[in-house]
C-alpha cells in the first residue's frame, strides 16, 4: 500500500505522524522544565552568602542549558516541519533537493527533512 511521495504507506506515515507529536510533546516539556528548574534555583540561592565559584558553576549551567535549548529548538522546528510536511503530502521527499528520505533514515529521525547527504553538507557549513 504504497501511496504516498518516495513509496511510504500511509500506515507508515500515520505512525510516524504520532511519534512527531509525541516528539513534539516531550520536547516542549523538557524546556519548560529546564526553565523552571532554572528559575526555582535562582529563587532558592536568592538568601545565601555570594561565593565567586557559585557564580562560575551558574555560569557553566547557563551555558550548558542554552545550549541544549538550542539544539531543542532546532530539533522542535525540524520536527513542526515533517508535521506540515505530512499535511502537505511531501512527507518523506528532502526539502532542498525533492528526492526521497529513505524510510530506514524517516524510522531512525522521524524529522529528517533532508537526505544524509543534504544533511552532512549543512553541517559542516554551519
Amino acid at each position: 500500500m504504497a501511496n504516498q511521495p518516495g513509496g511510504l504507506s500511509n500506515n507508515f506515515i500515520a505512525k510516524q505522524r504520532a511519534r512527531l507529536e509525541a516528539m513534539q510533546r516531550e520536547l516542549l516539556g523538557s524546556k519548560e522544565g529546564t526553565i523552571a528548574r532554572e528559575r526555582q534555583l535562582q529563587e532558592e540561592r536568592g538568601s545565601e552568602t555570594h561565593e565567586f565559584e557559585d557564580d562560575a558553576q551558574r555560569v557553566e549551567q547557563h551555558i550548558a542549558n542554552q545550549a541544549l535549548r538550542n539544539v531543542n529548538d532546532h530539533r522542535i522546528g525540524d520536527i513542526r516541519r515533517a508535521l506540515r510536511k505530512i499535511e502537505e503530502g511531501t512527507y518523506g521527499l528532502s526539502d532542498e533537493s525533492g528526492e526521497p528520505i529513505p524510510q530506514a533514515r524517516l524510522e531512525a529521525m522521524p524529522e529528517a527533512i533532508l537526505t544524509v547527504e543534504e544533511q552532512s553538507r549543512r553541517e559542516a557549513g554551519r
